[in-house]
């Protein structure tokens, strides 16, 4: 094997060991789905939050390392983590864009001393202010049907212009309206078990792949799951390289990949 690691394969590795085999500034866009310490799993399970969180400062600070000039990064976890999350991109030189909320759809939430829980948080950085950012390629539609049939015969006069809606529907917010993996998967309404139990949806992936990337481009991913990112790049005609410390999920993966 040489040095550093190849594209298109997911490997069983340890993130840190991974992240340290990948060539410096080669990655264009990580899209990272960790721990997020709530007890799922061995691998979600720290001692206290000051060990999840040397745990992520350790591996950012490896990911950082492997990211182009250009690159992009989204990170995965609840709102409470990102919070802390985020000061530390910061202080590693990382270019805020976006706080991304991603509503999940997912059921009715049984707490009666709090809002119900029902969002993810996916936090948006760049190495610096220029990036790639294809806005055209994950246009989403427009909600006013009817207001929006109109104004594509005639058009809607807005600061004394007549605008005309895209007909690829309008630019894509920071509140994204995604199904969870578990309940999109039900099965005469009952939840069925799942190949992992923080699987994300692939159109959830898609968007960002799409929005942060170009054809041939290096998509990275060192908490790989079920191997969702790996799926989602090869559809789109991107190089991949991921990996996950569990062989089990990577086998999963590695099949997941022969299906396509």
């Amino acid at each position: 094997m040489s040095e550093y690691l190849d594209t298109n394969n997911i490997y069983c590795m340890d993130c840190l060991d991974f992240l340290h085999r990948i060539k410096p500034k080669s990655v264009d866009l990580a899209v990272i789905d960790p721990p997020y310490n709530m007890h799922k799993a061995d691998w979600d399970t720290f001692k206290s939050h000051d060990e999840f969180l040397s745990f992520t400062r350790e591996w950012l600070n490896a990911l950082n390392n492997t990211l182009t000039d250009t690159a992009s990064l989204y990170i995965f976890n609840t709102p409470f983590n990102c919070a802390f999350i985020l000061h530390d991109l910061l202080k590693l030189g990382l270019v805020f864009q976006n706080w991304i909320t991603w509503d999940k759809r997912d059921g009715l939430g049984t707490s009666t001393k709090k809002y119900a829980n029902g969002q993810e948080t996916i936090l948006f950085f760049t190495k610096a202010e220029e990036h790639t950012f294809n806005a055209d390629d994950i246009r989403i539609p427009y909600e006013s049907t009817e207001r929006i049939a109109h104004a594509s015969k005639k058009g809607i006069i807005k600061n004394g212009k007549r605008w005309f809606p895209n007909p690829h529907g309008k630019l894509c917010g920071e509140v994204w309206h995604i199904t969870s993996e578990r309940h999109k998967n039900k099965i005469n309404g009952k939840l069925q078990k799942q190949c992992h139990a923080t699987q994300k949806p692939i159109e959830l992936i898609e968007r960002i792949i799409k929005a942060s990337s170009n054809p041939n481009d290096i998509v990275l991913d060192c908490f790989v799951g079920s191997g969702t990112t790996a799926l989602a790049a090869n559809k789109l005609n991107r190089q991949f390289i991921c990996a996950d410390s569990n062989q089990e999920f990577v086998d999963i993966s590695n099949q997941r990949l022969t299906e396509l």
